[in-house]
Formats: structure tokens, C-alpha cells, sequence
């Protein structure tokens, strides 16, 4: 599989990587044994970006991560974990040098590991992408060892505009999709600018780019796309890209009809994978075949530019009134 630079990192990641909040919680009930499979699978197709977070299922997803790197040997794939959504309370004051230095021995233990390839603040506070003492704690991470570099996870433009102000920074995570364009207009040239990478999240708008999804599909009431509709548990933006579900599905028919005899969310990612900037997308998987499946979509041809001005026109029409505004 293609692999691109992680900003200034040093390393280079495969342009498909593996998100795993679905191997935490929050997408339903995913066990040991299918967890280490969709693992498995996803190195075994040329996956070498793991991406994961100390909450997700309260340090369960580093801590399978850890256990299937154990046995499996040979060359380590890169693992990008975040900290921060463990702050109480939620507020910018929490995020003291201390707390910090907790989370980021918590998952060092988790991951079984001296020293974390990258840790990014997990959606913080907005203040906190301007707090100067939290990147003197991280830079101070990177100088004895802890962490090899840090970088941040954003839920808005702006957000990912201010940390580029900080030049320790070496990544962004941002939501990008078919459905939400936004970054692309200033945030992705500016980090290009900076040489700081790019991780594109949430790239199939919670499965609504998949196509598999009516009005009357129901989500078990552990799936956020149950309980946090309307951002009930954290920000709306993370399920189904804040677009209105019924909206979504909509639009996602048309796209569907796009994708012709494609798998819808191979194109949505191979969308996501030509975006200029964009280092590696990170979609989630609970399954086997999802995992080959996404891995696959890194051997797509290049959408054609009337596909692109099709599915411009889509959002256009359809999403942009809904999300662009908001992030």
C-alpha cells in the first residue's frame, strides 16, 4: 500500500489506516476475538497507521492493540493514540502539566510501550489550542522520551488553524468526507504549508456513505449513532458528520447511484485519499470484510474530475446548507 510522510515526524504511514474507536465502545458490542481478527486483517492488507485513544472503552482498544502487536511480531505498524477526553471536569483548567503526564503514562502502560509514536489532544476545550503551557508539556514529553511527537484531533477549521500556530505540532485529525468539505478550503493547504500531516476521520460519515442505511434503520443503544443524535453525549459533528440523519440517508442514495458499480465506501475513501494534504484516512471497522475492504479502497483508480464535480454538485445541493457553517 502507498505510503505518505506524517508531517515531520520522520515516519511514513499507509495512505488507508485503521481507526478503532469500534474496538473500544460506542459502535456496540465488538469481542476480543473479532477485535484481534479485524486487527489482523488490516496489517495483514498493508495497514500500517493504527489509530486509537485512551477512552475509547476506557483504554480497552490500547489495550488490544498492545496485545495483538505482542504476538504477532516482525515490524510494528504505527500507533497514534490521544489524550485528554478523560479531563474532570471537561474544562481548559484540567488540562494541567500533571494530568497530562498521567494520561500519557496511562496509555504508555496500556500500550505496552516506553514511548508513543503520537499523541494528540482529543478534542479538548477550544481554549485549549491556545494554551502555550500545554504544548511546553508535550514538547517536554518529546524531550525525555515519552511521547516521539504530538499532534492535535479538531472538530473545526478554526481549531486546526490556531494549533498550526505552534510549531511542536507535527499532525491534525480532522473530519473530512464526501459530506463534509470545509477543511479542504483552507485548513488542509495550511498544514500542507507547515508540513504538518494530516488524518482524515469519520471518512464515511458513520456508515451513511456505505448506502446500507433507510430511515428505519435502528442502532443498538451502545452505538453512539443511537444516543448521540443531537450531540447528547459529545460533539454532534462525530456522528453521521452532523448531518440530519434523514438528510443523510437522502443524499447518500444519490451517491450510491454515483458510485456506479463501485462499493460506495471504497469511493467515499479513495475520495478522501486524492484530497491534496491528506496523509492517510482512518476508517473503523467491526468486521473482517469491512477491514479488507477499506485497505482495498488504496488500489482504487483516481476519481475522474466529472466524478468529483458530481459529487461537489451533491453537497452542494444537498449538505453544505447543514454542516459548513458549523465546523
Amino acid at each position: 500500500m502507498e505510503q505518505r510522510p506524517l508531517g515531520r515526524t520522520g515516519a511514513s504511514v499507509s495512505v488507508v489506516g485503521l481507526g478503532t474507536w469500534q474496538l473500544g465502545a460506542d459502535w456496540g458490542d465488538v469481542d476480543d476475538s473479532t477485535a484481534r481478527q479485524v486487527l489482523d486483517t488490516a496489517l495483514d492488507s498493508g495497514v500500517t497507521l493504527l489509530d486509537t485513544a485512551d477512552v475509547y472503552g476506557d483504554g480497552r482498544s490500547e489495550q488490544r492493540i498492545a496485545a495483538a502487536l505482542g504476538e504477532r511480531g516482525g515490524d510494528r505498524p504505527f500507533v497514534a493514540t490521544k489524550a485528554g477526553r478523560r479531563a474532570d471536569p471537561f474544562v481548559a483548567e484540567t488540562y494541567t502539566p500533571e494530568n497530562l503526564r498521567a494520561w500519557v503514562d496511562r496509555s504508555r502502560r496500556n500500550l505496552g510501550v516506553d514511548t508513543l509514536d503520537l499523541v494528540q489532544l482529543h478534542c479538548p476545550p477550544p481554549a485549549v489550542y491556545s494554551d502555550q503551557r500545554v504544548y511546553d508539556t508535550l514538547d517536554g514529553f518529546v524531550a525525555d522520551g515519552s511521547i516521539a511527537a504530538y499532534g492535535v484531533s479538531v472538530e473545526t477549521v478554526q481549531e486546526g488553524l490556531t494549533a498550526l500556530e505552534h510549531d511542536g505540532v507535527q499532525s491534525i485529525q480532522v473530519i473530512l468526507n464526501v459530506f463534509r468539505r470545509k477543511p479542504l478550503e483552507e485548513l488542509l493547504p495550511a498544514a500542507a504549508a507547515a508540513q504538518v500531516g494530516i488524518l482524515a476521520r469519520v471518512p464515511l460519515a458513520s456508515g451513511l456513505l456505505t448506502g446500507r442505511f433507510g430511515e428505519d434503520t435502528t442502532f443498538a443503544a451502545t452505538d453512539h449513532r443511537n444516543f448521540n443524535r443531537n450531540g447528547e453525549a459529545f460533539d454532534v459533528g462525530e456522528t453521521f458528520a452532523g448531518v440530519p440523519y434523514d438528510v443523510g440517508v437522502a443524499a447518500a442514495r444519490e451517491f450510491v447511484e454515483l458510485c456506479g458499480d463501485r462499493t460506495p465506501a471504497q469511493v467515499a475513501l479513495r475520495w478522501i485519499i486524492q484530497q491534496a494534504g491528506v496523509t492517510a484516512v482512518i476508517p473503523g471497522a467491526s468486521s473482517v470484510r469491512q477491514a479488507q475492504s477499506n485497505a482495498a479502497a488504496a488500489d482504487l483508480p483516481p476519481l475522474t474530475d466529472a466524478e468529483l464535480a458530481d459529487l461537489e454538485r451533491l453537497y452542494d445541493e444537498r449538505i453544505r446548507t447543514h454542516v459548513h457553517s458549523r465546523w
